[in-house]
Parts: structure tokens; sequence; C-alpha cells
């Protein structure tokens, strides 16, 4: 899709790549990852990672790697719906579910988008009336054949800045219940 088609392509790419320089300076494992934010459409968002530094014993990608680039893509994918749309709010993993179907051998990208019974549309509605809402978000990591390699289904919960809990010490970051 051309810039001509969607006049939001450039706003999407401007976005982007700031939260792509935001989550390199302030979440160091997205160095260590080598996290790269490959593509974000609107309505999905892939975020890459190379083997090299994902690496396990076996020679394939460690699972946590792939566990924490699935769950960065969930996030980003809300950070950025949320931003395009000028809702200042925090954003956490409620709760998800990941399954290990088959190595993966190489460099990597995960793939977030919505659930298929959910839609965008009414998460961010939800979340600009009442200042809080939940989007279930499917990320997958293809294995080489093209099949699902890892999935991971995962509920995120918006809460409007202004509703948004303020961590009082260290116990409290870890990513807040709605």
């Amino acid at each position: 899709m051309t810039h001509e088609s969607d006049p939001a392509a450039p706003l999407r790419a401007s976005l982007r790549e700031a939260l792509q320089r935001e989550l390199l300076a302030d979440i160091p494992l997205t160095r260590a990852l080598q996290l790269r934010l490959a593509a974000w459409d609107g309505q999905s968002l892939a975020i890459g990672a190379p083997l090299a530094p994902n690496i396990n014993d076996k020679g394939c990608a460690f699972g946590g790697s792939l566990a924490s680039v699935m769950t960065l893509a969930g996030w980003a994918f809300v950070k950025l719906s949320t931003q395009l749309r000028r809702l200042d709010c925090d954003i956490y993993v409620q709760d998800s579910t990941i399954r290990y179907l088959a190595p993966v051998w190489g460099d990597f990208t995960a793939t977030a988008r919505p659930d298929p019974d959910e839609r965008l549309e009414d998460f961010l509605a939800a979340l600009a009336a009442r200042g809080k809402a939940r989007l279930t978000l499917r990320c997958e990591v293809p294995a080489a054949d093209g099949s699902a390699a890892t999935t991971l289904v995962a509920r995120f919960v918006a809460l409007a800045a202004a509703h948004a809990p303020k961590p009082r010490d260290a116990a409290q970051c870890a990513d807040a219940p709605a």
C-alpha cells in the first residue's frame, strides 16, 4: 500500500521508528535481543530478532527470547494503536499462553494482531470512553515451512494515564492487573 492510498502510513512509520528508539533506550532486554520493529500496518505488527543473540544450547532460538519478542510485539501493537489515536495510556500484559510447536533455526519475526473475535476499534472506543480497556492479541513466530513454530495468546490492558497506578517501589513495577 502506498502513502497516497494510505494517508496514515507516514504517521505510522514515524510512530514505529520513535517506539523502536524508545524500546532500545528504556528496556535493556530489547538491546540484548537486538529487537527490530519490522513493520506495522495498523492491523498487525511484526518484530524481528536475529538468532545469534537468542540462541539456546541446541542451536535454535531460546524459548525465553521467543516469549519476550512475542510479548513485546503484542505490547507494541497496543502502544502504537493507542498513540495513533492520541490516547495517552499505560499498557500491561494481563495474562498469556505460549505454545512451542517447532524449533526456530534462524532469525525470526513475531507478528501480533487482534484475536479474530476482537475488534481493535471496539477496544479503542472503550479506552476513550471509560479510560480502560482489554484486547486479546495473537502472536506467532513461523517455522521455516511457514507453519506456526511458536504462538502466544495474550490479553493486554490499557489504562488511561489518569487511571494508571503509579508504582511506589520496584515490587509494584511488574505488569499491574486491571
